[in-house]
């Protein structure tokens, strides 16, 4: 029976005191159990009070129901929506959940949709439901419906009437039971976002001297507020974060810079703020939570906030609720300022009192806490100081939780000191549930009002804006950054992450947590209260000077005297071209022709010292520097020492693509780490296919024809990268591309922006680039973040899976970001097959990147790769895998270090490219690199100065270094330090440089690293796989590519493809278990033809239920049929042919109204046919570029990210239908009317089909799919043409406007309808095929 009243209620939850402190039942939720396990734990608990099960979930993990257009007929299920969010944080996190109580069965998808979840009715009304089709062997004759979940969608069973329910008639049957929206309109205060006020707090130097006492510099103003003010949106800066971080800096440093945000990789996947928005919000509540136990109308008394950021209208607003007619808010103020001559100890009894008066507050009643940092006035400024927010709330917020009244209350943060969407993250991730920044908005209007500024609007260099504009951009700017950085943990939510303290501190102390900081990992230890209370006060303006106007520390850019410390400065630029002999001056634009030895100098040791003595007596600004040897032997001589040239093979170059870097910089570092024997790598952009041969027409100059714009080449020299990397945009990805690597990177996560896509401005899209990464140029190239098909460990061996199958001579792999956790992350990488683990420090260089991004996500490598390496060891699995590290490595002493943590190959970014030119201006993102290291701008790009002697040069003073450390240390094998952690101290004398570093110990972190001084095996591979050099051992798929090799070694393939030429037809059966199936297929063809396929047609004929990922990376003449259904990820990466899936003749469903293939398929599909007689999933043609592809229905976020091909949808889709589509087509059958809810119009538009060009393509592709599918539904749709054709609409991008097919305007275009028509003409089939009279006729017409 269910329990729906508390009062008829005698459960367990009824001797809780508070929902605060459920005694009885701790611990309901344990940090050390799992999350599923968490949720196990109070779903159980709600549904043993008086939730029904679906209702316990539909509260726990909610759909994303804010404008979705399949509820706008359900305003119940909305209400109920809006009611439960104010009493329970969501879940979030790919899941498929099934559930039962006793009464009812079901299963639910989260908000997101990126799990499958497949179901299948019989005519018995049995209900069978898998996570991949195929796993219930059934007849489809049998079968009345096949579907699939959404994105947060459920279905359920009743097990007493034995109905079934689908996903609105379940919701709608839950929300029906209690009046949710009356509930809401009656007790809910709403806060929406109102206009900003015009008058300023303080006078101009007033406004200053706050500034400066807050830690604000003149960076923070003329980068940040002017970016977010001006356009409404985050700094993007490059070149990484080459500063020190926050506890070695000599610089004052606010507590925010002491964090770094975390991000999802593998366990979990982010999420796309920027195209996906649609299943996020910011929105927050203040007030007194109700119980989730005892469901009433009171539950719904809460002050609900549009945004957290608020102005001072709005915080009148919240105000005014404490009027008794108004909602009875009862509010109360702390101020967090207290007396400057209390001194830094001083800052001890502040917190305490706050935190005593914030209870007895909230005992008292008080809903809505506002912690205060704001002063009256000049006076009080200079009397006192504050507690930094951070400390505040995180002290207010733990003490609240632990008297079991954090859910009686709201905090909201008034500070000075919150500018950056790191800090609001930071305030909201501790424990805030709003901000206002009045310095910030003070900030805004000063800027807003200053001579520069109007006179930059009036120049047309800023965009005219009024002050209500500028502070709604900067609003605006900050909400978009909190969702960028919920978004990379994979969180929806902001009401999900406040208080989660999803963050690492590095560098404070154990004082400092335990006060404000409770559960969040410290490993190195740091400064104590009264350090930041110091800190907090060296920031306070002292000279007349400091009080007129801001210091500029230099955070971001270098600046001299105050200017904090830069490790990569145009100093040590200079001195390193100085030690490899190159000068900057010489160029294809000047006379390098006429220079000896195209003006590469001799290389000078002696340089190079200095270069190295620089960089050791800098001031501290890494982990490393800490650190110093001591060996366990006496030292040998140097000639007993292996070779430089050994050394050299386990350097590799950063991924650094093809776009971000020019041609001559990309190309010479790929010729100089090929000639040393190491390992380039091409980054995400895809290579010119003209570099997979080796040099052989190079003249005595030094010069070839094939590469003109290079210099210092010879004979023999190869510019193809050993490393060919795969990331989430598939920028360049093609079957080639994957069959010419010598090993396969996929990139989980950058250094510079981990849990985010890559970014490449419109301006560096030439023609050039543009054509290898098949989009459009000029236009902006944004990657999305790492999820559609990685978004958990199952998804990352699919990846590794689909890539050994189609090249299995390379090794595989995985790009991680240092982080904590890292080490269960390469565990679960090392038996998903991963041949190599590179772990990346999160001060890595980047072309672009949100600033916030650079300075405030990722820990340094030292972090990381010791904690994989140690968990790799502990787990018995280092021996499968080969671990690389990479991020601001640049001497032989760093990677000395590295290797003793664990480390066996190296990898050099942002160094490398300083070694052939670059001059570290940090305008990488502007196209105007002087240099022409990272701009497409042909006049730049000829003053490019480098050559590959020069990074050979650079190559040979490491190794040489390392040679002369390894003497020293006694040691002749450099695989003999590997791991080696004991050979590692801590240095006192460095400890001792700075007064912060006093509370760092790092003893009690790298002392963890495993004993391995005797135990050597982990440096070979597994007994099982000869016990060889890892790296000449590469792991195999199993069982689940034995079809693969059957395919591959039939006599009738392999006749085929030794043919080229004619049709050969072959048969074989499938189940669910067969995975990547025709990948190793299309390795084959491509190894011998490349990506232009065959020339015949080798038809092969499927029946049964494919795996994941079957068709991948399909070629011309590859044509596949397959006669049953698929699972995820069909036609992955598919570069030609063609691919059909239709149902049996027998089904006893209707093919139209049924799921045949899952979600993400054709990501990344650069050409070929696809025609799918049935529905798609979430995500279908993400990413295409040229396949032409027709399916009757699709989920959510079709053509996503599509920068080329066409798509035709024959029945309803989803929503955001073309988010982020920079190029293609796309045409919707508009069956409902209501098409026009379901289009992301940020970027496309969408009109009904009216260009005669654009009817012969529609018209084409259809009865191609009738003649390939027999398609009922496109047989009708043909059948009534005249009228059907109306119900169509068409979207494209701003690219295709002027096309023929959108626009009538251009006379004698050809129209394309197949991805394999020659010469983009009209035409069914590929060049060399027998046409039949009927298609000849047709042709013709």
């Amino acid at each position: 029976e269910d329990l729906v009243d508390a009062e008829n209620t005698d459960n367990i939850v009824m001797m809780c005191n508070t929902q605060d402190v459920p005694n009885v039942l701790e611990p309901l939720v344990d940090l050390g159990r799992s999350d599923s396990a968490n949720l196990d734990a109070v779903f159980e608990l709600m549904t043993k009070s008086r939730h029904r099960a679906p209702c316990a979930l539909m509260s726990l993990v909610p759909t994303a129901y804010e404008n979705e257009p399949a509820l706008s007929n359900n305003p119940e299920i909305v209400d109920f929506y809006k009611f439960h969010g104010g009493l329970l944080e969501a879940w979030d996190g790919p899941a498929l959940l099934v559930y039962s109580d006793g009464k009812s069965i079901g299963a639910s998808l989260d908000r997101n949709g990126l799990r499958p979840a497949r179901y299948s009715i019989t005519s018995d009304g049995t209900v069978y439901m898998m996570s991949e089709t195929g796993v219930v062997d059934l007849e489809e004759s049998d079968i009345v419906q096949k579907g699939r979940l959404g994105p947060g969608q459920m279905i359920n069973v009743d097990l007493a009437t034995g109905e079934f329910k689908d996903n609105i008639a379940i919701k709608s049957e839950i929300a029906s039971r209690h009046p949710y929206g009356e509930w809401v309109k009656q007790g809910r205060k709403d806060v929406t976002k109102m206009t900003f006020a015009d008058d300023r707090l303080y006078d101009d130097a007033t406004t200053t001297f706050a500034q400066g006492t807050f830690g604000w510099g003149l960076e923070d103003i003329g980068m940040q507020i002017q970016d977010m003010a001006g356009s409404a949106k985050e700094t993007t800066y490059s070149m990484g974060d080459d500063a020190p971080i926050a506890v070695l800096s000599e610089r004052p440093h606010t507590p925010y810079n002491y964090f770094k945000q975390r991000f999802a990789q593998v366990t979990n996947p982010p999420i796309d703020p920027l195209r996906e928005g649609v299943v996020m919000s910011v929105a927050m509540t203040l007030g007194k939570k109700e119980s989730i136990y005892k469901v009433s109308e009171k539950g719904a008394r809460l002050i609900h906030l549009e945004s957290p950021v608020l102005n001072s209208n709005e915080m009148d607003r919240i105000a005014s609720f404490a009027e008794p007619e108004n909602g009875g808010f009862e509010q109360a103020t702390i101020s967090t300022r207290y007396s400057l001559a209390d001194g830094p100890d001083g800052i001890k009894d502040a917190i305490e009192a706050i935190c005593d008066k914030a209870v007895e507050d909230v005992r008292n009643g008080v809903e809505v806490l506002i912690l205060s940092d704001k002063s009256a006035d000049q006076a009080e400024l200079d009397g006192t100081t504050y507690i930094p927010p951070m400390i505040a709330v995180g002290a207010v917020h733990h003490r609240l939780i632990d008297e079991g009244l954090r859910m009686d209350t709201g905090i909201v943060i008034e500070t000075g000191s919150a500018w950056s969407t790191h800090h609001f993250a930071c305030l909201v991730g501790y424990g805030a549930n709003a901000v206002h920044p009045y310095l910030a908005l003070e900030t805004v209007k000063q800027w807003h009002g200053s001579k520069r500024t109007q006179s930059m609007m009036k120049a047309g260099k800023l965009d005219s804006t009024t002050l209500d504009e500028a502070q709604q951009n900067y609003r605006k700017a900050v909400e978009n950054g909190l969702l960028k950085i919920l978004s990379k943990m994979g969180i929806s939510l902001l009401s999900s992450y406040q208080g989660a303290q999803i963050f690492e501190a590095m560098g404070l102390g154990e004082e400092v947590i335990d006060t404000s900081f409770k559960g969040t990992t410290s490993r190195i230890g740091g400064v104590s209260l009264s350090d930041i209370a110091q800190e907090t006060a060296m920031m306070r303006p002292e000279t007349a000077d400091e009080k007129a106007k801001l210091i500029n520390y230099g955070y971001y850019k270098p600046v001299p005297k105050k200017g904090e410390y830069h490790v990569n400065s145009s100093d040590l630029a200079k001195l390193l071209h100085d030690a490899i002999g190159l000068d900057k001056t010489v160029s294809a634009a000047t006379d390098r022709d006429e220079a000896e030895n195209d003006g590469v100098k001799p290389k000078n040791a002696a340089n190079y010292e200095i270069f190295k003595k620089s960089l050791e007596s800098a001031p501290l600004a890494n982990i490393r520097d800490l650190l110093d040897f001591e060996s366990d032997r006496e030292s040998i001589s140097i000639d007993e020492v292996e070779p430089a040239a050994e050394i050299m093979k386990r350097f590799c170059t950063g991924a650094m693509s093809l776009g971000a870097l020019s041609r001559e910089a990309h190309e010479t570092l790929a010729i100089a780490v090929n000639r040393v024997g190491g390992k380039s790598n091409s980054g995400e952009g895809g290579e010119d296919t003209v570099r997979i041969k080796d040099l052989s027409d190079v003249d005595e100059k030094g010069r070839s024809p094939t590469y003109p714009h290079l210099a210092g080449l010879k004979n023999g020299d190869s510019a193809n990268s050993y490393i060919h990397q795969v990331a989430s945009g598939r920028f360049g990805v093609t079957p080639e591309f994957l069959t010419t690597a010598k090993q396969l990177e996929i990139k989980m996560a950058q250094g510079a922006k981990p849990g985010e896509g890559g970014q490449l401005p419109g301006p560096k899209v030439s023609d050039y680039i543009a054509t290898l990464r098949a989009s459009k140029p000029g236009v902006t190239l944004i990657s999305p973040p790492p999820h559609h098909d990685i978004y958990s460990i199952e998804d990352l061996a699919q990846l590794i899976h689909d890539l050994h199958a189609i090249n299995e001579s390379a090794g595989v792999s995985v790009k991680l970001v240092s982080s904590i956790g890292i080490g269960t992350v390469a565990c679960g990488v090392a038996k998903a097959q991963a041949d190599v683990i590179q772990i990346s420090g999160g001060d890595g260089g980047t072309g672009a990147s949100p600033l916030s991004s650079i300075k405030h996500a990722g820990m340094p490598w030292e972090m990381g790769l010791s904690e994989a390496h140690s968990a790799l060891l502990n787990n018995g699995l280092r021996d499968r895998v080969t671990l690389r590290v990479d991020g601001g490595i640049r001497t032989g002493r760093d990677l000395a270090i590295a290797a003793m943590m664990g480390a066996e190959e190296f990898g050099f970014g942002t160094i490398a490219m300083i070694a052939e030119g670059c001059v570290m201006a940090r305008v990488c993102h502007l196209n105007t690199c002087p240099v022409g290291v990272t701009s497409q701008k042909e006049e730049l790009r000829k003053k490019f100065p480098g050559t590959p002697e020069h990074v050979v040069n650079f190559f040979m003073f490491v190794a040489e270094e390392i040679r002369e450390l390894m003497a020293h240390l006694g040691y002749s094998k450099f695989e003999d330090l590997i791991g080696r952690a004991d050979l590692l101290k801590e240095s006192e004398e460095q400890l001792a440089r700075i007064a912060k570093t006093k509370g760092v110990t790092l003893s009690g972190f790298f002392g963890s690293i495993p004993e391995s001084k005797d135990d050597r095996a982990f440096l070979r591979a597994t007994p099982a796989e000869g016990g060889g050099l890892k790296d000449s051992v590469v792991h195999v798929n199993g069982g689940s590519s034995d079809l693969d090799r059957e395919m591959c070694n039939h006599e009738d393939v392999k006749a085929a493809i030794e043919k080229n030429s004619g049709d050969t037809a072959v048969s074989f059966n499938i189940k669910n278990t067969d995975r990547s199936t025709c990948a190793m297929l299309a390795g084959d063809i491509s190894r011998q033809y490349g990506n232009k396929g065959l020339d015949g047609n080798l038809n092969i004929n499927i029946f049964g239920s494919a795996g994941q990922s079957f068709g991948a990376f399909t070629l011309p003449g590859m044509k596949l049929r397959l006669t049953g259904e698929a699972n995820d990820y069909v036609g992955k990466g598919m570069h030609g042919g063609e691919i059909v899936v239709l149902p049996e003749a027998d089904a006893g469903f209707v093919a139209a109204d049924s799921s045949i293939v899952g979600n993400a398929c054709l990501y990344g599909a650069t050409g070929g046919d696809f025609h799918a007689n049935g529905r798609a999933g979430e995500r279908f043609c993400v990413r295409n570029s040229g396949a032409y592809a027709v399916c009757e229905g699709t989920g959510d976020h079709c053509c996503e990210y599509m920068t080329g091909g066409v798509v035709v949808a024959l029945g309803t889709v989803g929503r955001n239908v073309g988010a982020g589509m920079t190029g293609g087509i796309g045409y919707f059958y508009d069956e409902d009317g209501r098409f026009d809810e379901r289009v992301n119009g940020e970027i496309v538009k969408f009109q009904r089909v009216g260009s005669a060009a654009g009817e012969l393509q529609l018209r084409n592709m259809i009865e191609r799919h009738f003649e390939k599918t027999g398609s009922e539904k496109a047989e009708a749709i043909l059948d009534n043409w005249d009228e059907e054709k109306a119900k169509f609409w068409q979207v494209y991008p701003p690219s295709e406007a002027q096309s023929a097919v959108v626009s009538d305007t251009i006379v004698g275009e050809t129209v394309k309808v197949s991805a394999t028509a020659p010469s983009e003409e009209l035409c069914y089939l590929p060049v060399g095929a027998g046409l039949s009279p009927d298609q000849t006729t047709r042709c013709a017409d």
